[in-house]
């Protein structure tokens, strides 16, 4: 009769991982909440709010083309992704959204974004894209729906 010895498994607790690993999550999702925050404000001044869309409290008008969808989606979008729900597809279309103004509305003024003032739409096109492949993190209404 041979006896062996249990196998143990060797798991990794959260003490002895790097701290990289163990505050991943909770950055990603506050960096998700900043980042949509900041993006509410800017779709929140297609309708008139924080100085609108002239500095004096314009907003689009009702309907027209892209400039009032383009605001309402970017209010929802931001609404989903600051909570943490269908955060992937919501940054996906937030993306796309913000490639489509950089394309149409800067790109045609000049190469660089820099001179064409289109900085903060090709970053936020990155960083949208980003957090759809990345995830929403920690603290996310996707995270609860899975269980």
């Amino acid at each position: 009769m041979t006896t062996t010895a249990p196998k143990t498994a060797q798991t990794t607790t959260d003490a002895t991982k790097p701290l990289a690993d163990r505050v991943r999550p909770a950055v990603l999702a506050l960096f998700r909440a900043v980042v949509s925050f900041l993006f509410l404000c800017h779709g929140l001044m297609g309708f008139g709010l924080f100085g609108g869309i002239d500095n004096a409290g314009g907003a689009v008008p009702f309907g027209q083309w892209p400039g009032y969808w383009a605001s309402l989606i970017e209010v929802i979008g931001a609404i989903f992704v600051f909570a943490g729900l269908f955060t992937r597809v919501s940054a996906t279309v937030l993306s796309g959204v913000m490639a489509y103004a950089y394309f149409t509305v800067h790109a045609p003024e000049g190469l660089l974004p820099l001179h064409n003032m289109g900085e903060p739409a090709a970053l936020y096109a990155w960083i949208f894209l980003t957090i759809a492949v990345v995830g929403p993190g920690a603290a996310s209404l996707d995270q609860l729906r899975r269980r």
